[in-house]
């Protein structure tokens, strides 16, 4: 199994987008994931047919025992996260506020609070026109999204895992969902925009990526928007010995397929549905080469 992220290093560089062209055009079997749990928009161009869902259990929270509790207070003294909170004179646990630190279990006299597990998130496998995608919904607010992650990626495996290719259309940015997505994988696409924060965030996320001695694609999207740092975009390319896979123009056609909720290389041959035929095309070529490896 060749297994490959789509990552950026901010939003809205067309990331998914890509990553959904991308899935129609790929040969061979294929298992999908949407990592960026915080935010998971893959769907949305897949229509997906959802087959079950599972629950996430993220970090243990605080539960008082109103049975053993003698509201001393100690408790909410202690807490630093402001999450012990008196309801009509019952202390009680604002999970949305719990960090699971568990200093409360340790100041209680009556041992009146325990750490319980506490749902934080769900995951869903459906099946799409490919195969089937894994993609997740984490509860606003709550944390541990490395580790849907994780979760994500291995439900994928468990359930395709004689699948050919797996693709992951990742998280932007460079924290611990990026880290959880890029980690395992044997190529990564970084896909960037030619403006000052798209070149700069580039390097930022290719720096962690090289952390995991993976292959680094860069794709550049509405790069005729501004050729001067199209042009920055290529020379760091080259000077750092990074294949470009492909150009994609400003084509308004990819607004219509999102819009459309379907993936732009089912809008016709518009200029970005055949610039990411090559694309695909050429990273099928490099993949060639990764797997002989």
């Amino acid at each position: 199994m060749i297994r490959i992220a789509v990552v950026s290093g901010k939003g809205g560089t067309g990331k998914t987008m890509i990553t959904a062209a991308l899935s129609c055009l790929l040969k061979g079997s294929l298992v999908l994931a949407d990592c960026d749990v915080d935010a998971a928009n893959l769907s949305l161009v897949l229509s997906p047919r959802l087959i079950r869902t599972d629950p996430f259990m993220g970090m243990k929270a605080a539960v008082i025992d109103p049975d053993l509790c003698t509201e001393c207070g100690a408790c909410r003294e202690h807490c630093r996260f402001d999450a012990v909170e008196i309801d009509d004179g019952a202390y009680q646990i604002n999970p949305s506020r719990c960090e699971g630190c568990a200093v409360c279990t340790l100041v209680c006299p009556a041992d009146a609070v325990t750490m319980q597990p506490r749902q934080t998130g769900v995951i869903m496998y459906s099946e799409v026109d490919r195969g089937h995608l894994v993609h997740a919904r984490l509860v606003p607010g709550a944390g541990n999204s490395g580790l849907l992650v994780h979760a994500v990626k291995k439900t994928a495996l468990q359930e395709d895992g004689d699948a050919e290719k797996f693709l992951v259309d990742g998280p932007p940015g460079t924290g611990c969902p990026l880290i959880s997505s890029v980690s395992g994988m044997n190529a990564v696409i970084v896909v960037t925009e030619p403006s000052v924060s798209g070149l700069h965030d580039m390097k930022r996320v290719i720096t962690v990526c090289r952390q995991f001695r993976v292959k680094i694609f860069v794709v550049i999207n509405r790069y005729d928007l501004d050729v001067t740092k199209t042009e920055e975009t290529e020379a760091y390319c080259l000077e750092e010995s990074i294949p470009l896979i492909g150009k994609i123009p400003f084509d308004p056609a990819v607004i219509s397929a999102v819009r459309a909720g379907v993936p732009v290389t089912d809008q016709g041959q518009g200029p970005a549905s055949l610039s990411i035929c090559g694309i695909a095309d050429t990273l099928e070529k490099e993949l060639v080469n990764l797997a002989a490896r």
